[in-house]
């Protein structure tokens, strides 16, 4: 599975185009301006990558794709398990970074967060995809939840038709349900989900009791 899979459905640019950025990655390990490498971080270049993505740059895509597949695949198998469906998955993933990659804003986050959520959202898409006309019980397990008013950790555990739950969970904000979708599918701890959106743990852990709390007045779950 290679970058140039995704790249056909978007004009040929030159190489002088990445020039920018080869040289940019060039000098930070190797050039006469390693000195002043923490200033270039690899997120940033990244980002640099992507917004050449945007004007369909091949080459910049490639390299982008170099650094970041890995980690896409990693997270969806860790959603879905089966390799084959995860290499499928990751294969949608970068056919979207190529359509859309005009839709990243560097101000609101890195190219690596950016990408990530895409493949988490898809991974979940195909989970629920996957359970599309089962009529059964969704058991959702929540760890760690803080309660800061008893400063009690409580585990809520619901056991609920699937329709239910997906009508649940509409109701939560789009972070939140990033968040609950994360520890429940991903099975991710509060630490991993902070690197992986960016943001600190106490705010995983906002979103995640803010979250179970709506979850359980929807549902009717009494504490």
């Amino acid at each position: 599975m290679t970058a140039a899979l995704y790249t056909q459905t978007r004009p040929r640019v030159g190489v002088a185009q990445t020039a920018g950025v080869r040289e940019k990655l060039r000098l930070v390990t190797t050039g006469p301006e390693a000195d002043a490498a923490p200033q270039v971080s690899l997120a940033n270049v990244l980002d640099a990558l992507l917004i050449r993505v945007a004007g369909g740059d091949q080459v910049a895509f490639s390299e982008l794709y170099d650094h970041i597949a890995p980690r896409v695949l990693g997270l969806v198998k860790r959603v879905l398990v089966d390799h084959a469906q995860s290499e499928e998955v990751t294969q949608e993933v970068f056919l979207e970074v190529w359509q859309n990659a005009q839709k990243f804003e560097a101000g609101k986050g890195t190219a690596t967060t950016w990408v990530l959520t895409m493949a988490h959202r898809r991974a979940i898409d195909r989970v629920r995809a996957s359970q599309a006309g089962r009529d059964r019980d969704l058991k959702i397990g929540i760890r760690d939840f803080d309660e800061r008013v008893d400063n009690v950790q409580e585990t809520v555990e619901i056991r609920i038709e699937h329709e239910r739950v997906k009508r649940a969970f509409v109701r939560l904000s789009e972070l939140q349900r990033e968040a609950v979708s994360l520890a429940y599918y991903g099975g991710y701890s509060h630490s991993e989900i902070s690197n992986l959106l960016g943001v600190p743990i106490g705010t995983v852990k906002t979103r995640l009791r803010d979250g179970m709390i709506r979850l359980r007045d929807e549902l009717g779950v009494r504490t």
